[in-house]
């Protein structure tokens, strides 16, 4: 095979990372994405873990048809037959299925032989299969169980069905050439490994989940488990981007490819960015906000004479415009579209139309809109179509010598304007006071961040928020020149989520 498949989890263990829920919605728009981007396999989610991810998976099994979709099930009868639920209606259905093999996993937390865990996945293999052609099967914690009880439970899940068997990294504890040797005893110790894919699925602990990755492709892995911006579980999983780019650029060396359309993976980086709340750190490979800027005077000077002298990849490749359009207050919306269109966005004309008015409304504030303001403008746009309480005026009085204070009118769901004041320790405390009254539900504010969209006096400030209610965690962000309108976009935005979750309405 020269042809690694790109097996992308970020909506099932990248969602697991700690403050990363994701609603339907958001989950169906990410999944989209992804097909775009040109994953070949989308890990949709967990059926059985709740009724809300059953109906993710569902609903992106229904709706998105060119990618595989896998439904993730432990080696148990229930989770099977409800994964195999909500995958039925998917174009082409997968189930995967997992079971610990390590023996510190089996001593101190199933508390089972290698014999009744060799049994499981045999048999629960078999079950997955008479569901689905596709099965995939995963002994947990592969890099540390004793190797050649490892061979044997790959050996039973192949001859019971599996078309993939992935030896998942599951706590980031392998370094490189061990698990590279790991992937070479599995192809010459499995008898029938011929009749499956191999697949990895690495950790981020120790930062080694994509040299892991690598390693493995090297030595025979075709399948690769991986999210978008690494993020997942702890420290994270192998970042798609990373592998992808690694396999691209270094051609001469893998002499492999992948089905991606790079071109997507900034926009796809940037809207799971959105989505989750997790902010992409500047330095971050390939879609890090510094991946592709030069400040020292001898790189300046060696990337205006050949840019190959300091770069080794064309931004361009990954949906980052190598030029840049400057844009202000009076530029129309046909140019306005056409940098959208370069930034790697399609929007419907009503969209355009919304954002064309904010970037107009900002274009009045700022000398030049920058590109990283327009994509704050678009995830702005995002966060305000599915809203229940719209925020449509705020008035805030504060300082040092005065009591801070905060008035907000909300228009409701059914359309009428609602109005209140309240007092607070400081303007934003004040604000949310103000729209507590209005809006009712009860939730504590967990997290608070404020960065800098751009740079300047009169940059975008875009505030991110985390609240919990009933134990749940939702996530809200908004983005504004003045920080506490920012503020109270974001708290309505994680509001209105946590209404739509709850579907109750004041």
């Amino acid at each position: 095979m020269d042809r690694v498949i790109i097996f992308d989890t970020t909506l099932r263990d990248g969602e697991q990372a700690a403050g990363g829920k994701m609603n339907i919605e958001e989950k169906l728009e990410i999944a989209r994405q992804l097909e775009l981007l040109g994953a070949d396999v989308i890990e949709a989610g967990f059926p059985i873990s709740s009724p809300s991810d059953f109906e993710a998976v569902q609903t992106i099994a229904q709706e998105v048809r060119k990618p595989t979709i896998c439904a993730l099930a432990r080696a148990l009868p229930q989770d099977i037959d409800r994964a195999w639920e909500a995958i039925k209606d998917a174009e082409h259905p997968r189930i995967h299925t997992f079971l610990s093999a390590s023996d510190i996993h089996l001593v101190y937390q199933l508390k089972k032989s290698r014999e009744e865990i060799m049994e499981m996945a045999r048999s629960m293999v078999a079950r997955a299969k008479k569901y689905v052609a596709d099965v995939e099967f995963s002994p947990m914690d592969a890099s540390r169980t004793e190797p050649d009880y490892l061979y044997q439970i790959l050996r039973e899940a192949i001859a019971a069905g599996a078309t993939t068997v992935n030896i998942p990294d599951t706590v980031g504890y392998a370094i490189p050439a061990e698990f590279g040797r790991l992937i070479e005893g599995i192809t010459q110790n499995v008898p029938n490994i011929d009749q499956a894919v191999i697949s990895v699925h690495c950790h981020n602990d120790l930062g080694l989940a994509v040299a892991n990755s690598l390693e493995a492709i090297k030595h025979g892995a075709r399948q690769v488990e991986c999210t978008i911006n690494g993020i997942g579980e702890r420290a994270g999983n192998a970042s798609l981007e990373e592998i992808v780019m690694a396999l691209k650029t270094r051609d001469d060396f893998f002499g492999l490819t992948t089905k991606i359309d790079t071109t997507q993976i900034y926009k796809t980086s940037r809207r799971v960015s959105e989505v989750t709340g997790f902010v992409v750190q500047p330095n971050k490979a390939i879609v890090g906000d510094n991946a592709f800027r030069h400040q020292s005077g001898i790189h300046q000077d060696g990337v205006i004479k050949m840019a190959v002298t300091y770069e080794i990849m064309d931004p361009r490749t990954v949906g980052i415009p190598a030029s840049s359009l400057v844009m202000g207050k009076l530029s129309g919306r046909h140019a306005l579209k056409e940098r959208l269109a370069e930034l790697g966005y399609s929007l419907s004309d009503e969209d355009l139309g919304r954002v064309f008015i904010a970037f107009k409304e900002l274009a009045d504030k700022k000398k030049e809109v920058t590109d990283k303001d327009i994509e704050s403008l678009v995830a702005e746009d995002k966060r305000t179509v599915t809203e229940f309480y719209h925020l449509e005026r705020l008035q805030v009085t504060c300082g040092d010598r005065g009591i801070p204070t905060a008035s907000i009118r909300l228009i409701a769901p059914d359309g009428a304007a609602k109005a209140d004041a309240a007092l607070g320790t400081g303007p934003v405390d004040a604000v949310y006071q103000a729209i507590n009254r209005i809006v009712g539900v009860p939730n504590k504010l967990t997290e608070f961040t404020v960065k800098s969209v751009t740079e300047g006096i009169d940059a975008i400030g875009e505030v991110l928020i985390r609240i919990e209610s009933e134990g749940i965690t939702y996530t809200g962000r908004g983005a504004d020149t003045d920080i506490i309108v920012a503020s109270a976009k974001a708290y309505m935005n994680a509001l209105n989520r946590l209404l739509s979750a709850k579907k109750v309405v004041k």
